[in-house]
C-alpha cells in the first residue's frame, strides 16, 4: 500500500513537472519571434519535428536508418513542385509531400525491414542514395540549381504566408500538431508494442505480433512525419536543393537525435535547437562548423551517453528514487 502512494505521488509530481514544461515551452514558442530572427526559429523548429520523426524509428522502434534524408528532401520538392509550377494552395503542397514521402516510405521500408541491424542501414542508405540521382537528374528538380523562388501563398485563401508572423504561427502550429501526433503514437498500444520489438523483438514474435508489419508502420509514419518537417521547410526558406535529399543530411538527423537523447520525446528537440544554432553562429565566424559540431558530438558521448535530455532524465530519476527511498 505504501509502494501504490509512492508511486501515485511520483505520478503526480511528474504530470505536474511535465505540464509546468509544457507552458513554459509553448510560451517561449509564443514569444519567440519577438526576441529572434524568425527565419532562424522557423528553421530550427522544421528540423526539430525531422529528429522527432526519426526518432519514432530509431528511439522507440530500434532501427537505424541512414535513409531519411529521402522522406525530408523529397517532400521539399514535392511540395515546392506543386505550389510554384501547379499553382496550388500551401496547405495543399504540404499534404501531397506526407502523401509522397510516406509511399516512398512503404517502398523503401518494404525492403529495409527484411533485414536487421547494420544490413538495415545499408539498405536505406542505398535506396535514399538512387533517389538522390534520380533528383540529380529529374527535370521537375531543375538538377543542381533545385527548386527556387518558391511562394508561400495564401493559407486556407486568406492568411497571408509572405509575413512573417504568419508564417511563423503557422510553421508553429505544424510542429505542434507533428509532436503531438508522434506523443499520441509512442503512448498508445501500437507504441507499446513497438517499443517491446525494440527491446526484445523475438519475445514479440512469440507473442504472436506480426513484427514486420509493426516495423513496416513504423517506417511509413516515420517517414510521412518527415516529409511534413521538409515540405514546411521549403515554403520557409522557398526553395528544395539537392542538400536536402544528400546522405549529409540523414548523417545530421541523427546526429541531433543522439546529442538530445534517443527515446525521449524532448531529446530530439533539443539535439536540433543545439545544432541549428551551432550553424547559424559559426557560419560567420573563422571556425569550421563540422569540426566544433564533432567535437561537440564527441563530449556528450563520453558525458552525456544517453544524451543531453537522456542523462538529466537519468539523475532527476535517480533523485526522486533517493528521496522516496529516504
Amino acid at each position: 500500500m505504501a509502494d501504490l502512494t509512492i508511486s501515485q505521488g511520483r505520478t503526480g509530481q511528474t504530470t505536474r513537472f511535465d505540464l509546468l514544461l509544457l507552458g513554459v515551452a509553448l510560451a517561449g514558442l509564443l514569444a519567440a519571434p519577438f526576441f529572434f530572427y524568425p527565419v532562424f526559429v522557423m528553421k530550427m523548429l522544421c528540423f526539430a519535428l525531422f529528429a522527432c520523426a526519426f526518432n519514432l524509428l530509431l528511439g522507440f522502434t530500434g532501427l537505424l536508418s541512414f535513409g531519411h534524408a529521402a522522406f525530408f528532401g523529397g517532400a521539399a520538392y514535392f511540395t515546392a513542385h506543386a505550389v510554384k509550377e501547379w499553382g496550388w494552395p500551401p496547405e495543399a503542397g504540404i499534404l501531397l509531400g506526407v502523401a509522397g514521402a510516406a509511399v516512398m516510405g512503404a517502398v523503401m521500408g518494404f525492403f529495409a525491414i527484411r533485414r536487421q541491424g547494420i544490413y538495415f542501414a545499408m539498405v536505406t542508405l542505398a535506396l535514399a542514395q538512387m533517389f538522390f540521382f534520380f533528383c540529380l537528374q529529374a527535370p521537375f528538380t531543375k538538377g543542381e540549381d533545385g527548386l527556387q523562388g518558391v511562394p508561400r501563398g495564401h493559407l486556407f485563401g486568406f492568411i497571408d504566408l509572405s509575413q512573417s508572423l504568419n508564417m511563423y504561427y503557422f510553421v508553429m502550429a505544424i510542429f505542434l500538431i507533428g509532436v503531438f501526433a508522434i506523443w499520441r503514437i509512442v503512448n498508445s498500444p501500437f507504441g507499446m508494442i513497438l517499443k517491446s520489438i525494440r527491446e526484445n523483438e523475438n519475445r514479440a514474435i512469440s507473442l504472436g505480433y506480426s513484427v514486420q508489419g509493426y516495423k513496416l508502420a513504423a517506417f511509413i509514419l516515420s517517414a510521412a512525419l518527415s516529409g511534413l518537417a521538409g515540405g514546411v521547410k521549403a515554403l520557409v526558406f522557398q526553395f528544395a536543393t539537392l542538400t536536402d535529399v544528400g546522405w549529409q543530411m540523414s548523417g545530421e538527423v541523427i546526429l541531433m537525435t543522439l546529442l538530445g537523447g534517443i527515446g525521449t520525446m524532448a531529446g530530439p528537440i533539443a539535439g536540433a535547437a543545439l545544432v541549428v544554432t551551432l550553424q547559424n553562429y559559426l557560419a560567420t565566424s573563422a571556425l569550421p562548423v563540422t569540426i566544433v559540431t564533432g567535437a561537440i558530438f564527441m563530449i556528450c558521448v563520453l558525458i552525456f551517453r544517453r544524451g543531453i535530455v537522456g542523462e538529466v532524465q537519468a539523475r532527476l530519476l535517480r533523485k526522486r528514487e533517493q528521496r522516496a527511498d529516504g
